[in-house]
Order: C-alpha cells, then sequence, then structure tokens
C-alpha cells in the first residue's frame, strides 16, 4: 500500500472544511483529485475568501438590528454640598427604547443589501474553489511534464556520452579527426547544460505545486496520476452559452448592480422624511422606582431636511455614477469571459491537433537517429549528421510531452472558464499530505 499522511483535522460544520495538522515528514502520494483537495482544505487564500462568508453574515445580523428596537439602561450617582447646608446624595435612574418607523425605507433596503452581500460572498468562495482547483491541475501537470523533459535531457546526455565514447575510440583507430572528439565533447556539455536547467525547472514546479497545497517545501512529494487523454466533446459556443450563465463572478457582478440600485434609492430617500418613536422612564434618588418620584414619557419625532446646500443631490448624483460602473462592469467582463473560454477552447484543440503529429514525429526522429549514429559508425556519416538527428529527437520528444500536458491544462482552463462546481471533499483528504 502506498505510504499516506494522515490529516489532522477539524469538521467545520458550516462550511465543511477541513484544518490541517502539523507535519510529520512522511512521503505523501498523491492523485490528482487528491491534490486538489488538498489544496480546497489548506490553501490560506481559498480559507480567507470563505471566510467573508462570516464577515457577510456579521454585516447581514447589523443589518436587521438597525431596524429593530433600541433599548438603553442608564444610571448615574451624585453628591453635591450647597452653603454648607451638607451634602446632598441624588440619583437618577432610566430606560429608555426607539424605534424608527419610517425613513424612506433605508433600513429595509441595507437588509436587502447585506443579504445580496452574503450571497455574493458564497459566490466568491465558489469560485475560489474553481480557480484554485484549475491552478493545482496546472501546478501538477507542469511538475509531471517537467519530470518527463528531465528525463528526454537525460537520455540525450546519455547519448551524447555513448557517442563521445565510440568517436574517441574511432580516434584512437585513426579513422576520425580530432575536431570530431572536441564537437562531441562541446555537445555533451551543452546536453548536461540543458539537464541541469531542466532539473531546476522540475524543482521549482514541485515547489509552486507545495505551496498550493500548503505543505511544508522540506516534504517529499510523489505524484500517483499521469496524463490520459480524456475527449472533450462540447462545440465552443455552448461553452460560451454555459459560461455567460454560470459564471459565480458573473452572477456576483449582476448582483453588484443590484446593490447600487439599492444604494440609489437609499440616496434619494435623503429627500424624504423620517419617523421614529421612542418611549423612556426614569427615577430620582433611589436604584427602585416609587409611585411619586418618577416618569414616564413618550415620543413619535418627525425631522424632514428641506435644504441640506446639495449634500442630498450630490450623493444621488455619485450613486448613480456608481450603478452605471457596475453595469458596465458586468458587460466587460462577460466580454472577458467570452474571449477567456473562446482562446482556451482554441489552444486546447490546437494541443489535440498536435497529438498525432508529434508522435509521429517522434517515431521518424528515433529512426533517423538510428541511421545517422549506425553511417556514422560504419564511417559514412559525418558528425554534424548526429548532432542533428539528436537535436529533431529531443526536440520531437519534447513537443510530443509538451502537447499531452498542454492539451490536460488548457481542458481544465476551459472548465474553470465555463464554471463548471467544484466542492471540497471530506472523503478524500484523510490521505491528503499535512499542512504546514
Amino acid at each position: 500500500m502506498k505510504k499516506r499522511l494522515l490529516i489532522g483535522a477539524v469538521l467545520l460544520a458550516a462550511s465543511g472544511f477541513l484544518v490541517g495538522a502539523p507535519s510529520t515528514g512522511e512521503c505523501a502520494a498523491l492523485s490528482l483529485e487528491e491534490a486538489i483537495q488538498t489544496a480546497l482544505v489548506n490553501n490560506p487564500d481559498v480559507n480567507i475568501t470563505r471566510l467573508g462568508v462570516d464577515a457577510a453574515q456579521a454585516k447581514l445580523s447589523q443589518a436587521r438590528g438597525s431596524n429593530s428596537f433600541n433599548v438603553k439602561v442608564g444610571t448615574n450617582f451624585s453628591k453635591s454640598e450647597q452653603n454648607d447646608l451638607g451634602w446632598d446624595n441624588g440619583n437618577k435612574t432610566s430606560v429608555s427604547a426607539s424605534l424608527p418607523i419610517y425613513n424612506g425605507n433605508i433600513n429595509g433596503r441595507n437588509i436587502e443589501n447585506a443579504e445580496i452581500g452574503v450571497d455574493i460572498a458564497k459566490l466568491q468562495t465558489q469560485r475560489k474553489w474553481e480557480t484554485t482547483r484549475l491552478d493545482v491541475i496546472k501546478a501538477y501537470y507542469n511538475v509531471l511534464q517537467a519530470r518527463k523533459q528531465t528525463l528526454v535531457y537525460q537520455e540525450s546526455v546519455d547519448r551524447y556520452q555513448q557517442h563521445l565514447t565510440i568517436v574517441e575510440q574511432l580516434y584512437s583507430a585513426g579513422s576520425k579527426a580530432k575536431i570530431d572528439v572536441l564537437r562531441s565533447q562541446v555537445e555533451l556539455a551543452d546536453a548536461r547544460q540543458s539537464l541541469i536547467k531542466g532539473q531546476n525547472a522540475y524543482e521549482n514546479s514541485l515547489g509552486t505545486l507545495k505551496n498550493l497545497l500548503f505543505m511544508d517545501q522540506r516534504e517529499p512529494l510523489e505524484l500517483t496520476d499521469d496524463f490520459v487523454y480524456e475527449p472533450f466533446s462540447e462545440d465552443v459556443n455552448s461553452c460560451v452559452s454555459y459560461a455567460l450563465e454560470n459564471r459565480k463572478d458573473l452572477i456576483v457582478d449582476a448582483y453588484q448592480v443590484k446593490q447600487k440600485e439599492l444604494a440609489l434609492k437609499n440616496a434619494k430617500a435623503g429627500y424624504m422624511p423620517t419617523v421614529d418613536l421612542s418611549v423612556s422612564t426614569g427615577w430620582n434618588k433611589q436604584v427602585l422606582p416609587e409611585r411619586d418620584n418618577h416618569s414616564v414619557s413618550g415620543t413619535i419625532g418627525v425631522n424632514w431636511t428641506i435644504w441640506d446646500s446639495g449634500v442630498t443631490k450630490g450623493k444621488v448624483n455619485a450613486a448613480a455614477v456608481e450603478l452605471e460602473t457596475a453595469k458596465l462592469t458586468l458587460s466587460k467582463d462577460q466580454s472577458a469571459v467570452d474571449m477567456n473560454v473562446r482562446n482556451d477552447y482554441n489552444s486546447m484543440r490546437e494541443a489535440e491537433r498536435r497529438f498525432e503529429t508529434t508522435r509521429e514525429a517522434v517515431r521518424e526522429a528515433e529512426e533517423d537517429y538510428f541511421i545517422a549514429n549506425e553511417k556514422y559508425k560504419a564511417g559514412e556519416g559525418i558528425m554534424l549528421d548526429i548532432i542533428d538527428a539528436q537535436n529533431a529527437l529531443s526536440t520531437a520528444r519534447h513537443n510530443h510531452i509538451s502537447a499531452q500536458y498542454d492539451y490536460a491544462r488548457h481542458k481544465a482552463a476551459v472548465e474553470s472558464d465555463m464554471g463548471l462546481d467544484v466542492h471540497p471533499s471530506a472523503s478524500t483528504v484523510s490521505n491528503a499530505p499535512l499542512a504546514k
């Protein structure tokens, strides 16, 4: 059985999230889906976005409270001396309650605005899940691609090393010139440089993936999945239509237009009167009231600002501009989503078409290298033939690898562009690596 790290976690019932425990240092073996789920659980950016839902709920509670009774209780004690007649002790206690009756429905719209804010925060969290999934898929395949490309670089080093050995033997036998030995040594050195760069690219891509998973960079990590071709059957126009209806950030834009409409109505409510109800009672000299020393009062207050030097008008104009900006933002983002879906879709199809051509190119390059190598050993070829054949073979292998992983990454990008739903799953995180 594969070695797995156990994740110590506390299930947050309201959101379904898990929080990772300290690392144990064991090697983690992760499939692509397990890596995605680990990031949805441990990534700080995801959890920061999730906290936005809690903040929005708190603002909703404030808005609802502002439209209800406000009750205050107060008391004060005093001690005073007048004309050397002795000290006089005083105490006053009061209880008051107030309720807004009418203010142009500002409070009602504030509540509606806060309710929309909760929906927006939830949508932003869901969109963060989707973009995090895409980031993990790209990082996961980047690691796999870098690993395979490193193997190609290593193969080139091995081929040049083998060829150098043959050239040196032929040179010792007097059938090849010294220049062939030198050129072989130069090509071997260049191949080693490419191998070093490839190894560094692999380490950096692995570090990027670990960062997304929020795991210790010192933790060894084994990736258990590899590229598997999965056909994508939808046409581009269907993808665009789905995205325009389901992208969470576009829905957020539409909600923000609604919020700006409410803000404009609230600004116009500044032209209206306000009506408040207040009730209070108080008593003096003692903590508890008696019939002869306490009072009760009730007040209905009406206020109407008939002139404010253009303050309300300025607020209305500003709110109108913000509403128009929100509408334009929605239109702009819809256009951007349309473009992004089409670009990623076309790139996916391009990579898909490169499958067969690059596979055939690898086969032909292998045959070409074999012929060039055998001709050289037989004394019928030249060094340049070997170099060209080896470079062509390496290029063909790299192109074939890139075609596969480009397809996988662009396919994931199209799915993210469309806004396909993503949700954390507690069933897969039990095998996930531990958070930092």
